[in-house]
């Protein structure tokens, strides 16, 4: 009888509508004070859950990953409702945007885009992605990441790290990726069109171990889309909570 009131109120007027049915006005508003009360408890609980999550996790989980890990864990709020909570709360996760620092230089040869942001593979190691990042350390240097993932599941088959960013240390990390994993003629390369993968030295070691290359346009970051969310997370979940001194 009372979510009826509350749902025809505007149209008839609360006064009325106790009126014609005949219930005390203390009534009704004890009701909606109480049923105020319920929903404040819970939202007290779910704020202290969402606050547990959020420092359990060392501040890396943004309103979408919370809200998912409520669910997890038994409950169910929207992501809107998440994201209010957190904003209430001044919880927001830790991210750091900084563009990388990028090396010019005159490409021996580019080649054509042949995955066109197809990122998808049937069986492993027929498809990989690749590329460089940087990783500060505490004196102020830095030390050079270079990745190769696998399209099939998004898993990295080999990581190497070194002082300088190079065509040597993309051939390293290659080797040991071809190593570990010994794929069959004709696996697709996808990369940048950054001078280590342009370079003559890295096109023959591509030729010579039966890898088709393909590359991202100049300037399109979404064209090597895997690799740069794989960063992304890198760093905003692992490396920036860290001082990392060699």
């Amino acid at each position: 009888m009372y979510s009826f009131i509350e749902e025809h109120a505007f149209e008839y007027g609360v006064r009325w509508l106790l009126k014609r049915f005949q219930l005390s006005p203390h009534a009704y508003y004890n009701n909606r004070k109480q049923r105020k009360a319920s929903y404040y408890r819970r939202k007290e609980a779910v704020l202290n859950i969402i606050k547990d999550i959020y420092h359990r996790y060392q501040g890396k989980m943004g309103y979408r990953m919370i809200q998912q890990q409520l669910t997890y864990e038994g409950y169910r709020y929207s992501r809107l409702t998440v994201y209010k909570y957190m904003k209430e709360l001044g919880l927001r996760s830790i991210v750091y945007k900084r563009k990388p620092p990028h090396l010019k230089g005159k490409p021996h040869k580019t080649f054509p885009n042949i995955l066109n942001r197809d990122f998808s593979a049937k069986g492993s190691n027929q498809r990989w992605c690749t590329d460089f990042t940087y990783v500060p350390l505490s004196n102020g240097r830095m030390r050079y990441n270079c990745s190769i993932l696998d399209l099939r599941d998004r898993s990295i088959v080999a990581t190497k790290t070194a002082s300088y960013m190079t065509a040597d240390l993309a051939i390293e990390t290659l080797q040991e990726a071809l190593n570990q994993h010994s794929p069959k003629e004709g696996l697709i390369l996808h990369s940048d069109q950054g001078v280590q993968f342009t370079s003559k030295a890295f096109i023959q070691f591509c030729e010579q171990n039966g890898i088709q290359q393909s590359m991202s346009k100049a300037g399109s970051p979404f064209d090597n889309a895997p690799m740069e969310s794989f960063f992304g997370k890198l760093k905003n979940e692992q490396l920036h909570h860290y001082v990392i001194k060699n």
